[in-house]
């Protein structure tokens, strides 16, 4: 029985946005795949740079106790800022990376987008299967600003993993 509720507890798919508790239902296989090509393309770099580490939902990262508590599909933390991974991320991420599935489109690019920049995120990716499309966000001067995007081909370039280019074939491929 304890083992059990370890296990749920560890699949928990809740999120606190903006102190509403909301149940995201699980994601569909197109959505894992999309997430295991974005994480190994990110993971590769930065392990070889050895820059931080980068990991994969479910895993809370909870900016105000009982206000927001978001699990991004994807997220990295740099070398020194690692003291934010405690029993869960307990502050702010360098990168959180987003795939919008047909029925979160809104919660991923404008609730979670906004919440993201009130806390000042660094890098927000948002990944739309649908439209074959990457947008990269960095904060500049308290908002976010494109900074690079790429739809049906094209490289797109993050800014907080310096030097990381990714093909979005290698994304959608």
């Amino acid at each position: 029985m304890a083992l059990m509720q370890t296990i749920e507890r560890d699949l928990d798919l809740t999120e606190i946005i903006n102190g509403e508790e909301i149940m995201g239902p699980s994601p569909f296989g197109k959505h894992q795949n999309i997430v295991g090509n974005v994480f190994r393309q990110l993971d590769k770099f930065v392990i070889q740079k050895t820059l931080g580490n980068v990991y994969l939902a479910p895993l809370d990262v909870i900016f105000e106790e009982g206000e927001n508590r978001l699990q991004p599909d994807i997220l990295f933390i740099r070398n020194e800022n690692m003291s934010i991974f405690q029993d869960w991320i307990r502050g702010v991420p360098d990168m959180v990376c987003e795939i919008v599935s047909p029925g979160t489109y809104e919660k991923d690019t404008e609730i979670k987008k906004a919440i993201y920049e009130k806390y000042k995120v660094p890098e927000y990716w948002i990944v739309i299967p649908e439209l074959l499309t990457v947008e990269i966000f960095i904060i500049e001067n308290d908002k976010y600003k494109k900074h690079s995007s790429a739809e049906l081909e094209g490289v797109v370039a993050s800014k907080v993993i310096e030097g990381l280019e990714v093909d979005i074939k290698d994304i959608f491929g």
